[in-house]
């Protein structure tokens, strides 16, 4: 089992920035890849993120050249960098964490993100 504690969610202005973070811990597989999603009110959750322990990142066309996903594997921690937020960047964001080969997804609890414009 891995446990993932997200951190950095807040209030902030249209065009602000924000930085997330993902601590992991638990039985930890050295292949791994961990990311993040988001849910908006009465929306189904969506991909916003992933890098791999190998450094390979991906991310939605949404938030391509706003948002940067790092990660430091000494720490077991995943960061989102988001920068440029605009409104409909309001959502609940989820922290995932896989083991390469997939076996099963854990998720975080959760930290909010709300853009007032």
């Amino acid at each position: 089992q891995v446990q993932l504690v997200e951190s950095g969610g807040g209030l902030v202005q249209a065009g602000g920035s924000l930085n997330l973070s993902c601590a992991a811990s638990g039985s930890i597989f050295v292949f791994n890849s961990m990311g993040w999603y988001r849910q908006a009110p009465g929306k189904q959750r969506e991909f916003v993120s992933r890098i791999t322990s190998g450094g390979n990142t991906t991310y939605a066309d949404s938030v391509k050249g706003r948002f940067t996903i790092s990660r430091d594997n000494a720490k077991n921690t995943v960061y989102l960098q988001m920068n440029g937020l605009k409104s409909e960047d309001t959502a609940v964001y989820y922290c995932n964490y896989r083991k390469i080969p997939y076996t099963y997804d854990s998720w975080g609890q959760g930290t909010q993100v709300t853009v007032s414009s």
